[in-house]
């Protein structure tokens, strides 16, 4: 009797254990360090939540999980969405994960970005919208009204930075993130007010810092740059910026503007059209936006890469002297292409 009593514990003993390792153990199938599953809208009953579990590999044993579950947790109050689960993970874990809805974030990486395809395909890459229906959604003046901008100035929403967004987020809510963030960003530094002593808005602040983020990588530059275009906005000159030509021609790998580049009837062109484009021609950092808000008073009207090709410009307040400038950099820009030439291979 006393034999036999002590087999049952152990038994029992042995059980629990076991049950504790399967349940606070590894719980996953998986060999990747993480896998992710999604549990569609009207689908959240136990039948469906189980065969997305076993379809990734997610459980290995889904008879212990589905015990587990009903005890803790409702199947048919499953928050749907997308959820991530690390190697290793218990069910414990996953249960609870499942219970408490935490839904799977995702980080939306927005550097410099000059086409709207070009957000496309970034917003496809990370999150469930697919490229044409957020082309669809940038390219409809309807969608954007609510954020007060429209298929030109829409990129004056976005503040370069990195935003997390659930999986399935609709387009309308992540715009009215990037919008949220975009009029906190304004608002903050004082910087409404330095927009109004340049005799801009936040949006044209936006879009000439746009093209100053093109000109140049480097920051002495760009406070220098950003005055050029201010002094010729304020004396009504035409802004004549090469890397408006390069948007206009969707050709960002130009490293020569030619004289017939310059008829291009795109409003974009600023040789033949006075004042600011109509919209960005990139995402410019917050740097260059602030840059832009601090330029400083100069008497500069051009500027023209230095003949070195060191990346630095010379600026000049008078056309004269930048000329003299602009003949160094195109004679040395020559001599650099006829070597490039000479060097080729020949076919």
């Amino acid at each position: 009797m006393k034999k036999a009593a002590t087999t049952l514990i152990l038994i029992l003993l042995l059980t629990a254990g076991y049950l504790g390792w399967v349940l606070i153990g590894s719980g996953t199938g998986f060999s990747e360090k993480m896998q992710s599953f999604e549990i569609p809208e009207g689908q959240t009953g136990k039948a469906s939540v189980l065969e997305a579990l076993e379809q990734k590999d997610i459980i290995k044993n889904a008879f212990v999980f589905s015990l587990l579950f009903s005890r803790i947790g409702n199947w048919n109050k499953i928050k749907p969405g997308r959820y991530e689960v690390k190697k290793g993970q218990s069910m414990i874990s996953i249960a609870r994960m499942l219970k408490n809805g935490s839904l799977a974030q995702y980080k939306l990486v927005i550097n410099k970005l000059r086409t709207k395809e070009d957000l496309a395909r970034l917003i496809s890459k990370n999150l469930a919208p697919d490229s044409l229906s957020v082309m669809q959604f940038l390219q409809s003046n309807e969608s954007l009204e609510r954020f007060g901008v429209d298929t030109s100035t829409v990129f004056t929403l976005i503040i370069p930075d990195t935003y997390t967004f659930y999986w399935k987020t609709p387009l309308s809510k992540i715009f009215q993130r990037l919008s949220d963030a975009k009029n906190a960003f304004w608002k903050k530094n004082e910087r409404m007010d330095k927009a109004q002593n340049i005799h801009l808005t936040p949006e044209q602040t936006y879009i000439l810092a746009s093209i100053v983020e093109e000109e140049t990588n480097y920051e002495s530059d760009k406070y220098k740059i950003a005055s050029v275009y201010l002094n010729r906005l304020h004396k009504s000159m035409a802004l004549q910026a090469c890397p408006t030509i390069k948007f206009a021609m969707k050709d960002f790998a130009l490293t020569r503007i030619y004289e017939k580049y310059l008829s291009n009837p795109s409003p974009y062109n600023t040789y033949k059209r006075k004042g600011l484009p109509p919209g960005p021609i990139c995402t410019p950092s917050a740097k260059t936006i602030d840059i832009v808000l601090g330029a400083p008073a100069t008497d500069y009207l051009f500027f023209v890469a230095k003949s070195d090709f060191s990346g630095y410009s010379h600026f000049s307040s008078n056309f004269a002297e930048h000329s003299q400038y602009a003949k160094e950099y195109q004679k040395a820009l020559d001599i650099y292409m006829a070597r490039k030439k000479q060097n080729e291979p020949q076919h």
